[in-house]
């Protein structure tokens, strides 16, 4: 695979019909790369919980998506509220989601603690009443020595 393939798309605030399809547009590329099914898999799952976070808590966001030759790298960033107490949030089955929310059968709690247990390295950055970034990576190959 030469060079790296760069995307870049808009994720629109509390809209559920399109919510997902940046992370289904980059699983579509991955496949027609060629990229192993457990490794696209990984990927769309982290991505799309990324996402969906962007959609419920963020305002709406932007995702950046840079596959190169060893790896995938996925910035989504967001405008929104910032997340108050990242190491409870990080928790499985913490969320602020209003009912409305998980209604819909979104906001279970379960997103960055998916996001953390699919990516290979994940970094947020958060600032109250600035915003989110999440910046997952993906490797194609188990990193020794990281």
């Amino acid at each position: 695979m030469g060079g790296v393939v760069v995307r870049q798309y808009d994720i629109p605030a509390n809209d559920f019909t399109v919510a997902g399809e940046a992370s289904s547009n980059v699983r579509k590329i991955l496949s027609q790369l060629g990229v192993s099914p457990d490794i696209v898999k990984r990927t769309s799952i982290a991505m799309y919980e990324a996402e969906i976070n962007a959609v419920i808590h963020g305002n709406g966001g932007q995702a950046l998506v840079e596959i190169d030759t060893d790896k995938i790298y996925i910035r989504i960033s967001d405008q929104g509220p910032g997340i108050a107490d990242l190491e409870l949030a990080m928790q499985e089955g913490y969320s602020t989601a209003p009912d409305s929310i998980r209604e819909m059968g979104f906001g279970a709690g379960m997103g960055l603690s998916n996001i953390k247990k699919h990516a290979d390295q994940l970094k947020i950055d958060t600032e109250i009443d600035k915003g989110t970034t999440v910046n997952i990576t993906v490797f194609f190959k188990p990193q020794t020595g990281v």
